[in-house]
């Protein structure tokens, strides 16, 4: 990352603010490029970092001509921008697909066409086996950027995607909801039996920075996480709180997938993560040994790693 130009859509969310910490603090990029279209989080973001690398575009990934401005001289790009709101993208599904497809077609053309060496797309859980429209955009948006591969052809730019779960200190966790829902002593529960992958934002923006630097271009990569009861993490929130069950909302699972038994059989398992490969006809060529049994699926109610209510309280109070 030292001496990179790095350019992070939707930059000034949960993400792009922790990934700028990050950067400034730890490497020296010779420019940061938070592109977003909030010019008032730009403000605060200008407030709240003083770097010189630092430089801010307002603009909106679905809008390619600023995209094509805005990469110009760019080493990397981190695509973070999306609609994320499972109910948002139910609920305005046009708006979702403009954002979440079209904006990534846009992100890849840019990136080719001025010659952006390498870019990562944030990606979900909810794009594995996806029952709503965000998870279904999310997945044609990694479709996308995997062949964006091919579409580069003789080009020096690779693409690959990040994917993984639920992330503590986002503006989209459960965690700022039930802490304002313990202050009256009851807590909303969809499910008591639901699951879901967990990490904190700064593994996440450290598992995408170290993406960037060992990818070659196809890879799908998905952190090794540990799972969690969400009736556990409401007791770590607010021990003893009353336990309101209103049933599962639209588009919502019971429990998440990282990767599915189908998606399996192109994937290896490393020490702290798994990669999925693309396809192809010979997997022998791109896999280091460590091949996954038939049937493998990584799903957060069959996950060996599950984070306790004592765990998931430190983790909510460091937060």
């Amino acid at each position: 990352m030292d001496n990179q130009t790095v350019l992070v859509t939707g930059g000034t969310g949960s993400f792009g603010r922790k990934f700028v910490e990050i950067l400034t603090k730890e490497y020296r990029p010779k420019k940061l490029i938070i592109f977003s279209r909030d010019e008032l989080k730009q403000s605060e973001m200008r407030a709240q970092f003083d770097d010189p690398c630092l430089r801010y575009f307002i603009g909106d990934v679905r809008d390619a001509e600023r995209l094509k401005r805005a990469f110009y001289g760019v080493d990397m790009v981190v695509h973070a921008a999306a609609m994320k709101q499972v109910l948002a993208c139910e609920y305005n599904p046009f708006e979702a697909i403009l954002t979440n497809v079209i904006g990534a077609k846009n992100v890849i053309d840019a990136a080719i066409d001025q010659g952006v060496r390498k870019v990562l797309s944030i990606s979900t859980d909810k794009a594995v086996n996806p029952i709503n429209l965000y998870g279904a955009t999310k997945l044609c948006a990694e479709k996308m950027f995997i062949q964006g591969n091919a579409y580069a052809a003789d080009h020096d730019t690779i693409m690959s995607c990040s994917r993984y779960g639920n992330v503590m200190g986002s503006r989209g966790s459960v965690v700022p909801l039930f802490k304002k829902q313990s202050e009256r002593g009851v807590v909303t529960i969809t499910d008591a039996r639901m699951t879901r992958f967990w990490l904190t934002l700064d593994q996440g923006v450290r598992f995408v920075i170290r993406c960037l630097e060992i990818m070659k271009g196809g890879e799908v990569f998905i952190p090794k996480i540990p799972s969690v009861r969400v009736v556990d993490l409401a007791e770590a929130i607010a021990p003893g709180a009353k336990l309101d069950h209103i049933g599962a909302l639209p588009g919502e699972k019971l429990h998440e997938a990282l990767i599915s038994a189908d998606e399996s059989r192109y994937a290896e398992a490393k020490e702290d993560m798994y990669v999925i490969h693309r396809p192809r006809a010979d997997q022998s060529a791109v896999h280091s040994g460590n091949r996954l049994p038939d049937g493998f699926s990584y799903v957060s109610d069959d996950n060996p790693d599950w984070l306790s209510v004592e765990q998931l309280r430190t983790m909510v109070e460091e937060d």
